[in-house]
């Protein structure tokens, strides 16, 4: 019998494994190049989490880093500019790119600097470039921005993100050198590169909860409901973020059961669905137990 129990218990763990396996094949690959401006996304639980949902993510970012030119130093150690970042890593950049590089870089070499990365990417294998524009804190960038714009109309693949349009009301966002970023504006970034992968298809729309309201229950006698969501990826795990009046449960599979036991009233239920991509929403719902 117990050798029974184990088999069963190897063949569910391999059905989940091969489960989550599935669904991660069906997130598409990001890889995120960045230098010390983008380098407070990963220092920032909230902005990885923002970014992370519906997408396989991977943040490939340091500071001092440069496009093709010899990056600076940040302690000991130059860290690889975009081109040879590109070049080292192949194919497991995967088929689309987010880059935030260019405040270390040259004015008069950034055309072409562009130019070149976008030749290794393709070389990749990589399919669609998203370049993030510079905050025109100083007057070269907006030049550079121009180059980023350009360069967009000449390569079909490339993509602009406009973080200087969308961060100029913004102070606030900022440290005192108008460039890097405090933790609103680490989100704020991450937000923004979000969105504009799910309007391109590319992120999964997130999760979110359709139920609104719960049926009434009644006090002592069985009670169930079900709660449902939509978009992100299935399969979707439920939990309570704070204890359920007593005698009712929340199953990871939606299901709410039990037999409430608490007195009659309004309670609040702080419910909380993640779907397999890791994107997550939260409802307040009421139940509210009759006599």
């Amino acid at each position: 019998m117990r050798g029974v129990l184990v088999s069963a218990m190897v063949v569910a763990l391999a059905l989940a494994g091969a489960t989550a396996h599935a669904a991660r094949r069906d997130v598409q690959h990001v890889t995120l190049i960045g230098d010390s401006v983008a380098d407070a996304i990963p220092g920032d639980g909230q902005a990885v989490a923002i970014l992370r949902q519906g997408v396989d993510l991977d943040l490939e970012v340091e500071p001092c880093r440069r496009v093709d030119q010899e990056s600076c130093p940040n302690g000991n150690v130059r860290p690889p500019n975009v081109v040879q970042l590109a070049k080292s890593m192949g194919s497991r950049l995967g088929p689309n790119v987010v880059v935030s590089v260019g405040y270390n870089d040259f004015e008069d070499q950034y055309a072409q600097n562009i130019e070149n990365a976008l030749d290794a990417f393709k070389a990749a294998g990589v399919k669609h470039v998203w370049w993030l524009t510079l905050r025109a804190a100083h007057q070269p960038y907006i030049s550079m921005n121009d180059n980023i714009e350009a360069a967009a109309k000449n390569h079909p693949e490339l993509s602009v993100i406009d973080w200087n349009v969308y961060s100029r009301s913004h102070p606030d966002w900022f440290q005192a050198d108008g460039l890097h970023l405090l933790g609103p504006g680490a989100e704020a970034m991450a937000g923004l590169i979000h969105k504009t992968l799910v309007d391109a298809g590319v992120a999964l729309t997130p999760v979110h909860m359709t139920t609104t309201a719960l049926p009434a229950a009644r006090r002592g006698r069985p009670y169930t409901a079900r709660l449902a969501a939509a978009a992100g990826l299935a399969p979707y795990r439920w939990s309570l973020l704070a204890r359920a009046p007593h005698g009712i449960h929340v199953e990871a599979d939606g299901r709410i059961i039990g037999t409430p036991l608490a007195k009659p009233g309004a309670y609040v239920l702080t419910v909380r669905v993640k779907d397999a991509a890791s994107s997550i929403d939260v409802r307040r719902l009421t139940l509210r137990i009759k006599p």
